[in-house]
């Protein structure tokens, strides 16, 4: 792991935004809806701790916005996305420029985000990097993600563990090319 989010995920806290403004579950489409009529940027806590990002004081700093009733939703959800994706371009290119990586794949639900694949790709694009993300039709079921990985693995040739443990950080999953 090079980087990751030290207290949410970014997915939990677009939906746990997304209850706050009263949109219900899941939250991540309809805060990119929001945002595409939002206007203004309004300034919020931009929290990069070396190569990890922390959201939860973001998150209450959002809540009182809300609650303060003093800006759109619209401009709340784009001023979210706008912070909350550039912490994430900014780890990301750190961590390409460490690893010296020349690929980088974006999943997850939040990988349908819109701007989010926007922002990461012209990134890539800028350092003459590959980038690739999870099919539409799949991203938002880790379960059909899951799957998908293992039938690419299983095309590629690539051994796996045979049992999962919920638990595992990537560094420690062991795989290989047959040969």
């Amino acid at each position: 792991i090079f980087g990751e989010t030290l207290d949410m995920g970014v997915g939990n806290f677009l939906d746990k935004v997304a209850r706050l403004m009263g949109l219900g579950f899941p939250g991540g489409p309809k805060i990119q809806e929001l945002a595409k009529n939002g206007k203004n940027l309004i300034k919020l806590p931009y929290t990069v701790k070396g190569m990890d990002i922390q959201l939860g004081g973001l998150y209450t700093h959002v809540k009182k916005l809300i609650e303060s009733k003093k800006y759109s939703y619209e401009d709340i959800a784009y001023s979210i996305q706008e912070y909350v994706f550039s912490m994430l371009a900014e780890i990301s290119e750190r961590a390409i420029a460490h690893l010296n990586k020349k690929e980088f794949g974006l999943t997850g639900g939040v990988a349908l985000n819109e701007r989010l694949r926007e922002i990461l790709k012209s990134m890539c694009e800028e350092r003459g990097v590959k980038f690739g993300t999870v099919p539409i039709d799949l991203g938002s079921d880790n379960g059909a993600m899951i799957a998908y990985t293992g039938l690419l693995w299983f095309k590629m040739g690539i051994e796996g563990k045979d049992s999962i443990d919920p638990y595992w950080r990537p560094e420690q999953v062991e795989y290989r090319v047959k040969e």
